[in-house]
């Protein structure tokens, strides 16, 4: 399957709302729920201009993996960038689209728009039980770091954030 990435815009709020309502449940076993408020047309659309006031700052920057059809197979994003051009990665793929590489490529593509972007520095986290999305980091260079001493309960499992980072000047896949 072909994938893109395209820079989140005003024009995406419908349809990236129906992606995350369709999958809320699906990723809810990853990650804590966002709560019944998130999904509600109104605030959502609030939050999507919130993001892209963020990206037109430029200490954010958001993406959408699609496929050759124009339909979202999930996001991508660097958020909380500082003026050392250091920030947070985010990313989801949606359930139907999972164990098919679209997370590993949609990062690969991502990653080289880092470089464009000029970004130094990312960090990232991941569970303990999310295998995959390790294994999606490391992949792209990532390379961990540690992991919490505390662990915390998530959908009836103890877990612990990992931590990884990449930087600007390593390779990448």
């Amino acid at each position: 399957m072909n994938i893109r990435l395209t820079k989140l815009k005003d024009s995406d709020a419908k349809a990236l709302l129906v992606f995350e309502a369709e999958n809320r449940y699906f990723f809810e076993t990853m990650v804590p729920s966002r709560g019944d408020a998130y999904y509600m047309s109104e605030n959502f659309q609030t939050r999507h201009k919130q993001l892209l006031k963020e990206q037109s700052l430029g200490i954010s920057h958001f993406y959408l993996i699609k496929d050759d059809h124009d339909f979202i197979l999930g996001r991508i994003n660097v958020v909380d960038l500082n003026k050392q051009r250091r920030g947070e990665l985010g990313y989801r793929i949606g359930k139907s689209y999972t164990g098919k590489g679209i997370a590993t490529k949609g990062l690969q593509l991502f990653m080289k728009e880092v470089i464009k972007l000029d970004i130094r520095k990312i960090h990232a986290k991941t569970t303990s039980n999310n295998f995959p999305s390790q294994s999606v980091l490391q992949k792209n260079g990532f390379h961990y770091e540690e992991t919490d001493a505390d662990s915390f309960i998530m959908n009836g499992e103890k877990v612990k954030f990992m931590y990884y980072s990449w930087e600007n000047g390593r390779e990448i896949v």
